[in-house]
């Protein structure tokens, strides 16, 4: 049993329980969610709103007089393709936006891998989002801000100095995990939810599940080419975000079908880093799960 912000988490249910959880009808799930969940109707919907959201939320700042800060993932990726469109034939002015990026990978070393490796987030950005901007939209690259292995406090100072992040959009990794914040091994050392909560910019070394999924999504199981560290943004300022916005895209592999269920309605449990959301302020109005139908539908587990 743990107690966070006053409320008490059970890291378990039972087989009973977790079986309803892995078999609920779609329509169902947000009605046991402890945060909101919507469903849409397919990959392509789901890129299609995220993307409408990013923009929407610095138009909205940007009628109110008000700077936007974001943190923005780069996985999922198809959204960057329709929120340029949107940017630039709409002219949102973008002068004010102050983008914090989640994680990038390292080498062996610790060491940023170059933005021409076919794995780096900075180069795919650049290529896919940056790159394509209309100049006169007035972007400041000094406002696009990475985690950086050789200044770990650099952005979680810059945030507070902003006083912190309006909306996080990400994603959720196989084991929960949102940017790099992989469930914590705990098998000789010890972990509480609040220090994880509290957790900032830091260097680490990936999963083995990481690498297998990651691997299988990016480059065709070829585990050998894929970085084996990362440097990530803590939950810190994620859980700390006004509002959060998480997309799921799973596809027809259907690696996160069971990773989405657990997300919003399992317990908090360092287990499943997703999960701790639920303790966020008003979570049903404030943290938003988004899956697509294929994503959300029940598990049927046999043979394929």
């Amino acid at each position: 049993m743990n107690k966070f912000n006053g409320i008490v988490t059970h890291q378990t249910v039972s087989d009973e329980d977790f079986k309803k959880m892995m078999t609920l009808p779609i329509e169902d799930i947000d009605k046991y969610s402890n945060v909101k969940v919507d469903v849409v109707k397919n990959a392509s919907a789901l890129y299609k709103k995220m993307a409408r959201s990013i923009a929407d939320a610095v138009i909205s700042n940007n009628d109110a007089g008000r700077s936007t800060r974001m943190i923005l993932p780069v996985g999922p990726t198809p959204q960057y393709s329709i929120l340029v469109d949107i940017y630039n034939k709409e002219k949102i002015n973008l002068k004010n936006l102050w983008i914090f990026f989640m994680d990038e990978y390292l080498d062996w070393e610790g060491r940023l891998i170059p933005r021409s490796n076919p794995m780096s987030f900075r180069g795919y950005m650049d290529k896919n989002l940056f790159s394509l901007l209309d100049n006169s939209l007035g972007l400041n690259p000094g406002q696009v801000i990475w985690p950086n292995p050789y200044d770990l406090d650099y952005n979680e100072n810059k945030i507070d100095e902003l006083d912190g992040i309006d909306i996080c959009y990400g994603g959720i990794g196989y084991h929960g995990h949102i940017a790099f914040n992989e469930p914590y091994d705990t098998y000789y050392r010890r972990m509480t939810i609040e220090k994880f909560l509290n957790s900032r910019t830091r260097v680490l070394d990936l999963n083995s599940d990481t690498f297998v999924i990651n691997s299988l999504c990016g480059i065709g199981g070829n585990s050998y080419d894929l970085p084996p560290k990362a440097v990530t943004i803590g939950m810190r300022p994620i859980f700390n975000a006004k509002r959060i916005e998480l997309y799921c895209d799973g596809g027809d592999l259907g690696w996160q079908q069971a990773t989405f269920r657990i997300a919003c309605m399992h317990p908090p449990t360092l287990d499943r880093p997703s999960t701790l959301l639920q303790l966020h302020k008003n979570p049903r109005d404030n943290v938003n799960i988004i899956a697509d139908e294929i994503t959300a539908i029940p598990i049927k587990a046999g043979p394929k």
